[in-house]
């Protein structure tokens, strides 16, 4: 079923107020986006907290990043969301959150690829690590480049985490799965052992991911 803008609308807003519910987009911090059609992008806007925000304030972006609609400045992460959906046209919308273990992984340096949880692997991959950029400026979309088409989950180093899929469902999910792996992560970590898949279980949850169609990349 094809969506309306409104609907949009509403699903982005009840989606960052769902993200702060968490503790995942504190204060103003964090943004998210949808493909409306190839020449929209509906988008977050700047300054906002995510309880405050209203759907009016979304603003509607070319994927150049011109703005089209909207009385609101768009978010400063602006680029970022531009560069995922330039570089995966699969993809629908996108989330960029601070949720606090996964945060603490990417501020402590480790990526988020251990091969030890299979519904992750299946659902997510890996969450790989890409170094520091500044935010809201072109070094931090280089930091992504070469990590964005080969996975739908990375952590941004010293930064946050950013999702996307093939709609904000699947975005907001992927945010969570992260968290869910993180927080299993270090817990392995403070048990002082980790049981790491083998090549061959890797290859099955591959296919079984294929066969489920999970929203990873094939």
């Amino acid at each position: 079923m094809i969506k309306t803008d409104e609907q949009h609308r509403g699903e982005i807003v009840d989606c960052a107020r769902a993200l702060h519910r968490l503790n995942f987009c504190p204060a103003t911090s964090g943004n998210l986006s949808a493909r409306l059609d190839a020449w929209r992008i509906l988008i977050t806007p700047t300054a906002v907290p995510k309880t405050d925000m209203q759907s009016e304030d979304l603003v509607v972006v070319s994927p150049e990043g011109r703005r089209r609609f909207g009385r609101r400045e768009p978010t400063s992460e602006l680029g970022m969301h531009l560069q995922i959906y330039r570089l995966r046209p699969d993809i629908k919308a996108i989330v960029h959150a601070h949720p606090p273990i996964a945060t603490a992984f990417a501020c402590a340096g480790v990526a988020l690829d251990q091969p030890i949880a299979s519904e992750f692997v299946m659902a997510v991959g890996q969450a790989p690590l890409a170094a520091y950029g500044t935010p809201g400026t072109p070094e931090l979309t280089a930091s992504l480049e070469r990590l964005i088409p080969r996975h739908t989950a990375i952590l941004m180093g010293n930064h946050g985490v950013v999702t996307y899929g093939k709609d904000l469902k699947d975005a907001f999910g992927k945010m969570e799965l992260v968290e869910h792996f993180a927080d299993l992560v270090l817990a392995t970590l403070k048990i002082g052992s980790q049981v790491k898949l083998t090549p061959e279980q890797l290859r099955r949850l591959e296919e079984a991911a294929a066969r489920y169609g999970t929203g990873r990349r094939p």
